[in-house]
């Protein structure tokens, strides 16, 4: 008991201090612990919230006993701690080479869709940033890269347990990137940039079908061939408009 309580205090130790303050003559607190207890100081570390500590003692561990189970496990732990220590794209890197090195792991999906949840958490900042003076600077790439890493997901693994959450996200996502394109062709709009709006407007239609966005996306269509003087255009996609989305806001003025 008492040597346990050693090791953990020269494992916290070691954490504060921080891996890059480590020197080559620097001995290796798990030194002399059996791969199975790195794993649990590791894991308790992780379930505490340490997660800065759990990624260094599992790193430790791969790197001691590269393999085999536990360093199967390390190798999973330490993507899903960059995840739930708010890094997304080291749990990516991390999801990735996992993917590489263990493809026909029992527990794969789960990596696919841990990629995908990290980049999907990048994809929400994405979209909270909408409402800066210039959407159209922004690039929708991590929400794009999302809705892939989920694609890939249902697509090698359609009755995983994770499928029905992935194609959920995948729906919200869509239905953002349609809200983010309608997004930039108001800002268009409002600089007077009408050819841009309607392509905008045109790429949601052909694009983002059943999703929210596509009423809005009609309405700005309409207005900016009306402001472009291009009234053949305009009166048809209001009657589309009309067709499909009677309520709109746009056809009560």
């Amino acid at each position: 008991m008492i040597e346990r309580v050693i090791r953990l205090g020269v494992i916290g130790l070691i954490v504060l201090i921080g891996a890059g303050c480590a020197s080559t003559n620097e001995e290796d607190p798990t030194e002399g612990m059996a791969v199975a207890e790195i794993y649990e100081e590791a894991s308790n570390l992780l379930k505490s919230g340490d997660y800065e500590g759990a990624i260094l003692l599992y790193e430790r561990l791969e790197s001691r006993f590269p393999y085999g189970k536990y360093a199967e496990r390390a190798q999973m732990e330490i993507a899903y701690a960059y995840y739930k220590d708010s890094e997304p794209e080291s749990a990516i890197v991390a999801a990735d080479r996992f993917i590489k090195l263990h493809p026909n792991h029992d527990n794969i999906d789960y990596m696919y869709y841990l990629r995908g949840l990290a980049s999907y958490d990048l994809s929400e900042s994405f979209m909270q940033s909408l409402f800066d003076v210039d959407p159209s600077q922004h690039d929708p790439k991590s929400a794009r890269r999302a809705f892939e890493y989920f694609a890939q997901l249902l697509k090698k693994y359609p009755k995983s347990r994770y499928s029905k959450d992935a194609l959920q996200r995948m729906t919200l996502i869509r239905n953002n990137l349609a809200q983010y394109e309608v997004h930039v062709a108001k800002y268009y709009m409002r600089r007077g940039a009408y050819l841009a709006a309607a392509n905008r407007g045109k790429y949601v239609v052909s694009n983002y079908q059943r999703t929210p966005a596509v009423a809005d996306a009609l309405a700005i269509m309409a207005d900016a061939y009306t402001k472009l003087g291009m009234a053949d255009l305009a009166n048809d996609t209001k009657r589309v408009l009309e067709m499909n989305h009677p309520d709109h806001k746009s056809l009560k003025k």
